[in-house]
């Protein structure tokens, strides 16, 4: 089979690792429009439960990831002077360029055709064309009728960028200023460099004049806002000409009616993004292709590939899209919470994906939630009642 895959991003890079594995016959070529090397972001976070199944796919690469990765177990909390940690589960970071480094040395090994600089906006021939260009994907865009592609913008701003802080445990700061608070999710990726997202309300980032400051003066700003974690270290931007989300954009939570047309299918971003404050966005990435290429094996006919692979991930991902969903409205309703003790914040922000607690005050919600680890009991009625309570709100939400 001849397999186009337009984006050399880590879905599009994995899946063709995965399909010359299982079929080193097929002939897979890779078209991304970057060159090689030049990627947006720093640094992506995953959780264990995706290494294993990496290395159930492709132990090579899977070990080379877990090589090249950082890794943490607490949690930090920082509001003003006010300092909490927790102990959570295991979590990994890695930098967004090395992962790609390592992905595309796996693919040319195993035969992969990996074309940089080559901007794809047609679709290739080919048996299959995989479009993992990203949310903005345009072989996607050729077609939105069929797709039913469907973008909502978030309210708050964010920018993600760099630092030669490394932190030791994944921090959230929290600072309040004279027109809102702003905050920031830091962790590190590699022994010498951290990622740092800032994020802020609409009125905040006007307040500060974010909106209409140069990259730079911004960047001092937030350096001095947030000098105290920082250990008084500079934030790095992006280079200007290396694609990803403009910043101080809104996040664009994208959704498809329907993953394919033909033989052409959505993967990764492409089909579905998630809000990054859950941390999934490439482990979801990783996993569609992992779906996909297990569809192909068990389905010769690519139909009827594209249709299970369909219908295996979109039920895979209503979990974390919901979770995704209230874990954005925890920090656009920042001011609900923000007040209470740090410890308690910190346990409601770890309680964010909860559907329940938009609806109860939140120092009932802690009650209840500090109740439920004692009691099996409580767990399961905590569990039926959130999403019972936000249906209902749901219903009663004015047109």
């Amino acid at each position: 089979m001849k397999v186009a895959c337009v984006g050399g991003g880590p879905a599009g890079l994995y899946l063709s690792i995965l399909l010359k594995r299982l079929h080193p016959g097929h002939e897979v070529t890779v078209h991304e429009r970057n060159p090689e090397g030049a990627t947006y972001g720093w640094g992506v976070t995953y959780w264990r439960p995706l290494l294993d199944r990496l290395r159930e796919h492709d132990p090579e690469s899977a070990r080379a990831i877990e090589d090249a990765s950082v890794g943490w177990r607490d949690g930090l909390a920082r509001v003003g002077e006010l300092t909490t940690r927790h102990r959570g589960d295991e979590g990994f970071g890695i930098g967004r360029h090395r992962l790609l480094e390592i992905l595309a040395g796996r693919a040319r090994a195993l035969g992969v055709d990996l074309r940089f600089g080559h901007e794809v906006t047609a679709p290739p021939a080919a048996d299959l064309v995989v479009a993992a260009d990203g949310a903005g994907s345009a072989l996607r865009s050729r077609y939105p009728g069929h797709f039913g592609t469907e973008v909502r913008p978030g309210r708050n701003r964010y920018v993600w960028l760099g630092t030669t802080k490394v932190f030791d445990a994944f921090t959230f700061s929290f600072v309040s200023t004279g027109h809102g608070w702003i905050w920031a999710y830091g962790y590190r990726f590699s022994p010498e460099r951290s990622t740092f997202v800032v994020e802020c309300a609409p009125g905040t980032w006007t307040g500060l004049g974010l909106d209409r400051a140069p990259e730079a003066d911004g960047r001092a700003l937030l350096e001095d806002l947030f000098a105290d974690v920082l250990d008084g270290r500079p934030l790095t931007g992006r280079p200007a000409a290396v694609g990803g989300a403009a910043p101080w954009a809104p996040f664009r939570t994208l959704t498809n009616r329907t993953w394919s047309r033909g033989n052409l299918v959505l993967l990764g971003d492409a089909a579905h993004t998630t809000h990054y404050s859950v941390g999934a966005g490439t482990t979801l990435a990783l996993e569609d292709a992992m779906s996909l290429a297990a569809a192909l094996r068990a389905h010769p006919a690519v139909p009827d590939a594209l249709a299970h692979y369909e219908q295996d991930r979109r039920p895979a991902l209503l979990p974390v899209q919901s979770a995704a969903r209230y874990s954005a409205q925890w920090y656009e309703n920042l001011p609900r919470y923000i007040h209470l003790p740090p410890e308690r914040m910190f346990a409601l922000l770890g309680q964010r994906h909860s559907p329940l607690l938009p609806y109860l005050p939140p120092h009932w919600y802690y009650r209840l939630d500090r109740a439920a680890g004692q009691s099996e009991a409580l767990r399961r009625f905590k569990r039926w009642l959130g999403p019972k309570v936000a249906r209902t709100a749901y219903r009663r939400r004015p047109a």
